[in-house]
């Protein structure tokens, strides 16, 4: 897709998809999850729009020089057009921008579009969770900077 703009999530950006959180993107975070990692110093989120419309958000958690990937979701109707993509591209370079060492992730063992778009980036199977995601296993993925 082109024209996709790509920049740090605010909290009024959170607010204007308060309504349509849970429908069209996933139920996975609720709201007020999402509002406190934005207020959180050590999270980072940034937000994909296409015709000032929010179709994505992806955001980190930094601990030391190490960072947690927390999620990266993509609006229902846009799926598979590349944003998480290029979310996942701007997550890495930002955290080059900040002297990040390595990069964690949790993937659902059955979200195999996921687990391919991190092995593209580089990422690799360290490990796994057993039940993580409520009776699904998680697949834990590192890559290193």
């Amino acid at each position: 897709m082109e024209n996709i703009e790509i920049r740090k999530m605010e909290l009024t950006d959170l607010e204007s998809i308060k309504n349509i959180f849970t429908s069209d993107f996933d139920n996975f975070w609720s709201f007020n999850v999402l509002k406190e990692e934005l207020d959180n110093e050590h999270s980072n989120y940034l937000l994909a729009k296409f015709n000032k419309e929010i179709v994505g958000f992806a955001g980190i958690k930094i601990v030391l020089d190490e960072a947690d990937i927390m999620n990266i979701v993509t609006k229902k109707t846009y799926r598979s057009n590349g944003i998480g993509t290029m979310l996942l591209n701007n997550l890495i370079s930002l955290c080059s921008e900040l002297g990040i060492k390595t990069i964690n992730l949790e993937v659902s063992e059955e979200n195999l579009p996921a687990i391919h778009l991190y092995e593209k980036f580089g990422f690799k199977i360290i490990g796994n969770r057993k039940n993580y995601y409520q009776s699904k296993n998680a697949i834990l993925m590192k890559k290193t900077l």
